[in-house]
């Protein structure tokens, strides 16, 4: 049931008419109270769509009401007229749900191509037939709704001892966050307050989401919101309530890896020996983003020597004669060199992983991604025509 698995939230999904296949593209997304608190991360790419600068604002209160997310444009590179227009979708949300909503406490978030005006005409429309919609089982309908490239829907569930986090994300591209991943709405009925929700979900996103690297390339619109109605009563740990925020993100994160466009790989690296998490998590990245490493797992081809080559691109700490690689288990590197009959590798499933060990200190670090296809290029190719 995805953000309506909480109790405190109803939810819609509707097709506006913003996109023009006619699919659905219109989602929102009410707590019901009686807490209204939330919090939320966004890109960190300095170039940022209008709705992830009014939606920063609206959460610099600590306060959101509803959130209502569009497929089918992304509101971004638009100018003064694109920031208007989210405010006039806030206002419009606001009308719509009547009582004591206002729109400063109303998120917005976008996707599509950027540097395209949003068809008002249909979106505001849109506003009232998603709020007349509105249903305790319309999860799944406004996950669907924010799909773009996407080619299923994703969402997650974690329930603990009388309370619920349910979480619904899009996202198939343009995976290379900084703190957020695309499009991703969690709720709660715990009975927590917006500091809580901050520290639990810069925790979680920092290890799940902001470890997500499909394509090397950020989004301007990334948005990740945690929204808590206190409607079960219950007051979980910290401890309890942030570990369940991170197996829903997690859960969402590997979603998003298994959806990433064209890819028929699912590469989970492991950086281990790193002198600190911040060298691990560079070492990591730079594999992930190495175009001949992904063209060659795409290949089945375990070429070690682009994982070395990545790995030396990097400022990390290590010594090049000490360096480790594995791939689905066989350590072909040891030394620097040659190690284990690269014949040994099996790649025929879809996660392959790897291990790179920098012989250099106890962190270590797991970035996900993925191999890279000629469907991942004619797709990207084709994307606005």
């Amino acid at each position: 049931m995805s953000v309506t698995a909480a109790q405190g939230f109803t939810a819609a999904g509707i097709a506006a008419g913003i996109k023009a296949n006619g699919n659905p593209d219109l989602a929102l997304v009410v707590n019901n109270g009686p807490r209204l608190a939330a919090a939320g991360v966004f890109t960190s790419n300095r170039v940022k769509a209008a709705p992830v600068h009014w939606s920063e604002q609206v959460l610099r209160g600590g306060t959101v009401s509803a959130v209502v997310l569009n497929s089918g444009g992304a509101n971004a590179c638009t100018g003064p007229k694109g920031f208007q227009d989210t405010h006039a979708t806030a206002e419009k949300v606001a009308q719509a749900l009547g009582g004591d909503f206002n729109a400063g406490e109303i998120a917005v978030a976008s996707t599509g191509l950027i540097g395209v005006l949003l068809p008002m005409d249909k979106l505001l429309p849109g506003v009232e037939t998603a709020a007349a919609a509105l249903s305790a089982d319309g999860g799944e309908d406004a996950a669907v709704a924010i799909k773009t490239t996407d080619t299923v829907h994703k969402t997650a569930t974690v329930s603990r001892a009388g309370w619920t986090v349910g979480g619904m994300a899009k996202g198939a591209g343009m995976l290379a966050p900084g703190l957020a991943t695309m499009l991703v709405v969690i709720t709660t009925d715990a009975d927590l307050d917006s500091a809580t929700l901050d520290k639990a979900l810069r925790a979680a996103t920092r290890t799940t989401f902001d470890r997500v690297d499909s394509d090397g390339c950020m989004s301007t619109n990334d948005t990740v919101l945690l929204l808590a109605s206190g409607a079960s009563g219950q007051v979980p740990a910290y401890e309890d309530f942030a570990e369940a925020v991170r197996t829903v993100c997690d859960d969402l994160a590997r979603q998003l890896i298994g959806d990433a466009e064209g890819a028929s790989k699912d590469i989970r690296i492991e950086v281990i020996g790193a002198a600190s998490e911040d060298d691990a998590v560079e070492v990591g990245r730079s594999i992930a983003r190495n175009n001949l490493l992904k063209c060659a797992i795409h290949g089945e081809d375990p070429n070690w020597g682009r994982v070395l080559s990545a790995i030396g691109t990097t400022k990390a700490g290590f010594d090049p004669d000490r360096l480790n690689v594995a791939i689905n288990g066989v350590w072909v590197c040891r030394n620097g060199s040659v190690g284990e009959d690269r014949d040994l590798v099996s790649m025929k499933d879809r996660e392959v992983r790897i291990t790179a060990d920098l012989a250099n200190g106890g962190e270590s670090a797991v970035i996900w991604a993925n191999d890279l296809t000629a469907e991942y290029v004619h797709e990207n190719s084709a994307y606005s025509s």
